[in-house]
């Protein structure tokens, strides 16, 4: 019988992340550090940022030299063309625009601000204006990490890849998954039955969105220095999907 009791365990006295940093290796220690040991069907959250340091993510916006798109959508947006330049180097697209907000497609699908791409939480070096891209392959970089820990631990669990979103419609930023592994990203439930017996048609449940979500309680947004959650009874029968599972098809985007 599975769990009723669901709980989330920040991780503490986690390092700053550098680029090249082994995180499998720091996340091992961060565990063991706060005195936890995985189980089968833990799910760990890891914010977005710290997976880009590791990966070395940066890029020296004052190194850049704008192309004249984004030197007119720049103006456009009162931003710095050298920071468009980047956003549209990370984009297939740009949604949205007005002074102050750059809405963009990202290459991974994924529509939002900017392309992900952050200043907060970033150290900038001598002389430079470094921001912070999104992993490459969020999906990949879960799996990656899960092996590791699976390896160490011998046990399955899930990893979730997070960042936090605005959302058409309603104020307020929320955790979504980004890139997942060893649990499914969605759960398609059409087919099944509500309390009353009346067939559910169209409901598929963002899981990783909502266990994201949940973990964002606790990692915050400013100086909390809580990139990791240990989110523990969970259940679920749905097979495996990647976090690029949850990104709409264009076919099926009624605001395209």
């Amino acid at each position: 019988m599975p769990s009723t009791v669901t709980t989330l365990t920040p991780l503490h006295g986690i390092k700053l992340v550098e680029p090249g940093d082994d995180l499998g290796a720091i996340t091992v220690r961060a565990l063991q550090g706060n005195g936890l040991a995985p189980e089968d069907g833990d799910v760990l959250v890891v914010a977005q940022k710290i997976v880009s340091k590791a990966e070395g993510r940066y890029v020296d916006v004052s190194a850049v030299q704008p192309s004249q798109r984004a030197i007119a959508l720049a103006a456009e947006v009162d931003k710095d063309p050298r920071f468009v330049e980047v956003v549209l180097s990370e984009s297939k697209r740009v949604v949205r625009r007005r002074p102050g907000l750059l809405i963009v497609e990202h290459r991974r699908g994924f529509v939002m601000a900017n392309a992900g791409i952050d200043h907060s939480n970033v150290a900038a070096g001598v002389g430079t204006a470094q921001v912070l891209l999104l992993p490459v392959d969020p999906d990949g970089s879960a799996q990656a990490l899960r092996r590791h820990l699976m390896d160490v631990f011998r046990i399955g669990l899930g990893v979730i890849i997070s960042d936090s979103f605005g959302r058409p419609w309603r104020k307020g930023t929320v955790g979504v998954a980004l890139g997942a592994a060893g649990l499914p990203a969605f759960v398609d439930l059409r087919g099944r039955r509500d309390l009353f017996g009346r067939e559910l048609l169209v409901t598929e449940t963002g899981f990783a969105d909502e266990i994201a979500a949940a973990a964002g309680l606790l990692m915050g947004q400013a100086d909390e220095a809580v990139p990791m959650v240990l989110v523990r009874g969970l259940a679920w029968s749905a097979p495996d999907l990647p976090a690029a599972a949850l990104v709409r098809l264009a076919e099926h985007d009624l605001f395209r």
